[in-house]
C-alpha cells in the first residue's frame, strides 16, 4: 500500500523566539501517526513573506500533504493567506459569505466587527475554505502541483477542531485509508519510565514479532506516567477488543499498585471516584502545595459530593490555630500527621490528607525538596517522606500526585 506523508509548517516569529512553545505541531504529528499518515518534517518559520514562501514550496515539493498552522489572523503580520495566494500564482478575493459569518460572530458578542477582520474573509482564487470554522479565522484548502495544502489558525482549540473534523477525514479519503486506528492510555505512578520499560520488555518484544498493538511511554508530570497502547483494525469494535486484550496483559505485568487508571483518568478523578463509591468525604490540609491539591480536586466535575475543602496552612501560626498541630518543626512527620487529623476535624471529613515540606529555592527549616505526607483513614494515620531533586514547581506537582496515590492505595487496601 502506498504511504502518504504530511509536513507541518508552523508560522510565527514568536515560536522562533521561544515566546510561545509550539505544541500545535506536536499534537498534529500525533494525530497523523494515529491515522496512518507519515510525517517526516516539521518546520517553524518566522513572519517573513519570502521565508514563508520558500518553506511552503519546499514542503509541497517533498510531501503529499502540508498543514500550515498560524498566520490567519486579522493583523498585518498574519501573512499565511497572502503567501499561499502567491505560491498558487493567484489573487486574493473577498468572500462575502465569510464577511457575514465573521460579522455575525462579533454581533453575537455584542461587538462591531473591526475592519481589519475583513482580511480573514479573503481567499486565494481556486482555494476553498474548510467547512469547520470555530472562530473568526477560516481554514483554507488548496491543491498546488497535485499536492494538498491546508491552512489552520494557530489558536489550539480552533486548530484541533478543524484537523479532527475536516482535514484528517479528507486526508484519509485521498490516501485511501479505511482502517480504524485507536489508542488506550493507562496512567501509572510509582515507577520510572525505564522501570516500566524493563518490566514490559518481553511483551514489547513479543508484539514486535507478532504484530498488533504498540506500546509507548510518556512521562507527564502531575498527570502521571502514561503507557499508551495503539493498534488498528477494520472496525471500531475490533480495535477496542484488541486494546482491551493488550491492556489486560499489561495489567497482569504491572499490577494495579502501579496502574491507577485504564481510561486516561487523572489521579484526582480516580481518588474521588473511590471515595464516592465508598460513601466517604475528604478534607485536605496543605502547606507547600499552596492549594494545588484542592485545585486539582475541584477541577473534577461532581467533586463537591466528596470534597469538603482544603485548608492552606502556609504559616506555622495557621497550622497551630486551625489544625492544632503541636509545637514541632513545620516540616516533620509529627506536623504532617497532625495536619491530616486536623483536616478531618476542622472540615468534618471522613478522610484527611496533608502535606508539608520545603519547596525552595532556599532552605528554611529543612533541606530543599524534603516533603512529609500523611493520610488519615478510619482514624488511623500513616505518613511517609521523600526528598525530591526538582525545582519548586515540580516539587509541588510531584507531591500532589504522590500523596493522592498514597490515599488511593490505602482506600483500595483498607476499606
Amino acid at each position: 500500500m502506498e504511504r502518504f506523508s504530511c509536513e507541518v509548517v508552523a508560522v510565527g516569529t514568536e515560536l522562533l523566539l521561544g515566546q510561545i512553545v509550539d505544541t500545535n505541531s506536536s499534537w498534529i504529528g500525533e494525530q497523523l501517526a494515529l491515522n496512518g499518515i507519515e510525517s517526516y518534517f516539521q518546520t517553524k518559520v518566522g513572519d517573513n513573506p519570502e521565508r514563508i514562501k520558500k518553506t511552503l514550496k519546499q514542503a509541497i515539493g517533498r510531501s503529499d500533504f502540508v498543514i500550515v498552522c498560524g498566520g490567519l489572523g486579522p493583523t498585518q503580520d498574519d501573512l499565511t493567506r497572502d503567501v499561499i495566494a502567491e505560491v498558487m500564482g493567484v489573487e486574493l478575493v473577498t468572500d462575502e459569505e465569510l464577511v457575514e459569518r465573521i460579522a455575525a460572530i462579533f454581533g453575537n458578542r455584542g461587538r462591531e466587527m473591526p475592519l481589519n477582520n475583513l482580511r480573514q474573509a479573503q481567499v486565494p482564487v481556486g482555494a476553498e475554505t474548510l467547512s469547520v470554522m470555530p472562530g473568526t479565522a477560516p481554514g483554507l484548502k488548496a491543491v498546488i502541483n497535485g499536492k494538498t495544502l491546508y491552512a489552520v489558525p494557530g489558536v489550539p482549540w480552533e486548530m484541533k477542531q478543524m484537523v479532527l473534523e475536516d482535514i484528517l477525514p479528507d486526508m484519509r479519503a485521498k490516501a485511501g485509508i479505511s482502517s480504524i486506528i485507536g489508542s488506550k492510555t493507562l496512567r501509572t505512578w510509582g515507577d520510572s519510565e525505564s522501570g516500566l520499560s524493563e518490566k514490559l520488555a518481553q511483551e514489547i518484544e513479543r508484539l514486535d514479532q507478532v504484530g498488533g498493538a504498540t506500546i509507548a511511554f510518556l512521562a507527564s508530570g502531575i498527570e502521571g506516567l502514561k503507557v499508551r497502547l495503539t493498534t488498528k483494525g477494520d472496525s471500531k469494535s475490533e480495535v477496542e477488543d484488541a486494546l482491551n486484550t493488550e491492556a489486560d496483559i499489561v495489567s497482569s505485568i504491572l499490577g494495579d499498585e502501579i496502574i491507577f487508571s485504564y481510561d486516561d483518568q487523572t489521579m484526582e478523578e480516580v481518588v474521588l471516584g473511590i471515595c464516592k463509591d465508598k460513601g466517604l468525604t475528604l478534607g485536605v490540609a496543605e502547606s507547600l502545595t499552596g492549594g494545588l491539591i484542592g485545585s486539582r480536586l475541584t477541577s473534577v466535575s461532581g467533586s463537591s459530593e466528596v470534597f469538603k475543602g482544603s485548608i492552606v496552612a502556609y504559616s506555622s501560626d495557621v497550622k497551630h490555630a486551625i489544625l492544632k498541630t503541636p509545637d514541632v518543626p513545620s516540616v516533620s512527620q509529627a506536623a504532617a500527621e497532625a495536619m491530616a487529623v486536623g483536616a478531618c476535624r476542622a472540615l468534618n471529613a471522613d478522610i484527611g490528607l496533608a502535606v508539608t515540606g520545603e519547596a525552595g529555592p532556599e532552605p528554611l527549616e529543612e533541606e530543599v525538596g524534603r516533603v512529609w505526607m500523611a493520610t488519615s483513614v478510619g482514624g488511623v494515620v500513616k505518613s511517609s517522606t521523600v526528598k525530591w531533586p526538582f525545582d519548586r514547581e515540580r516539587i509541588r506537582q510531584f507531591t500532589t500526585i504522590t500523596v493522592l496515590n498514597a490515599l488511593r492505595l490505602r482506600l483500595k487496601e483498607e476499606i
